[in-house]
């Protein structure tokens, strides 16, 4: 299991983000460095990859508030 996380120099501050989009839906498989999924902060959006290749499992989901450090989702060998 590798998880995907909001990373910590995602943004300059300390607000929060929201995921704006999934680009996949829990059980579908990925490959590494593919764009799984976007995370939007004061009007920027950031992508973020799959750290491996796997099976997607969604933690949080579009629209929730996310914050630097959280796990969104992981991937399943």
């Amino acid at each position: 299991m590798s998880a995907i996380l909001i990373p910590m120099d995602m943004w300059d501050d300390d607000s929060e983000g929201a995921i704006s989009i999934w680009y996949y839906q829990t059980g579908d498989s990925v490959t590494a460095g593919t764009v799984v999924a976007e995370v939007m902060n004061e009007k920027v959006s950031n992508e973020l990859t799959a750290p491996v290749s796997g099976t997607l499992e969604i933690i949080i989901g579009a629209d929730q508030a996310v914050n630097k450090g959280d796990e969104i989702g992981r991937i399943n060998p």
